[in-house]
């Protein structure tokens, strides 16, 4: 619910993070192998319900509208650029 730079910012540290913890044997699944795919899901059935309760009960005023495009646009971005995006970290 914030632009595509900054979500991809956060997404890369979440993603290093991860990672560190497989290859640390602190997780069980190399994040690598799912990670375009979990994404998607977490946009799913997560931020998009999240976005679109935010709008229809106002708590934020016009910024629920930005908020709920915001996901929508970095959720299709996501789609078309996020398995490169993977392979790059």
């Amino acid at each position: 619910m914030q632009h595509w730079h900054i979500y991809r910012k956060w997404n890369e540290r979440f993603f290093y993070e991860c990672h560190a913890a497989y290859q640390n044997g602190r997780a069980g699944e190399d994040p690598t192998m799912n990670w375009y795919k979990g994404e998607l899901g977490f946009f799913d059935f997560y931020i998009m319900l999240l976005a679109r309760k935010l709008k229809d009960c106002g708590v934020f005023g016009k910024s629920s509208d930005e908020y709920l495009n915001y996901a929508l646009a970095n959720r299709k971005e996501w789609e078309r650029r996020g398995e490169a995006v993977v392979d790059d970290m």
